[in-house]
């Protein structure tokens, strides 16, 4: 999408968690399945978000509530924060503020993840591209 959009070279794209449980890891086989069979591949492993990426990211998007909570306990730790914290899912078109982790539920859970994910950045970059 960012590179559809044109930003790809404009903008830095990461992906990071609240918590290190799987930092290092590779994404979930099923996730992976998922984002194959949409015809994408990663590589990408499992980061925990630092301090410096407050400073450094003008957004840092998050999935529910809990992210929401933990990076903004995070953030008060952080002098010079640059980034706006917000849920990827106020950006859905179809109001589903929330994006459910999908690790306890099916394969289908995964593609309505992925769904959602697709529409949210869509409309982020609408907004900000």
């Amino acid at each position: 999408m960012a590179t559809d959009t044109g930003v790809v070279d404009k903008w830095v794209i990461d992906s990071g968690a609240t918590s290190d449980w799987n930092t290092g890891s590779l994404p979930d086989n099923r996730g992976m399945a998922c984002l194959r069979s949409h015809g994408t591949e990663t590589s990408h492993r499992a980061r925990q978000v630092t301090k410096d990426d407050f400073m450094t990211f003008d957004y840092i998007l998050c999935m529910d509530e809990s992210n929401l909570r933990e990076l903004n306990r995070k953030v008060k730790s952080v002098k010079n924060c640059k980034a706006k914290i917000e849920l990827l899912g106020s950006y859905d078109p179809q109001k589903q503020l929330i994006i459910k982790d999908p690790y306890y539920g099916s394969d289908n859970d995964f593609e309505m993840v992925y769904q959602q994910c697709v529409r949210c950045c869509e409309a982020f970059l609408e907004a900000n591209a």
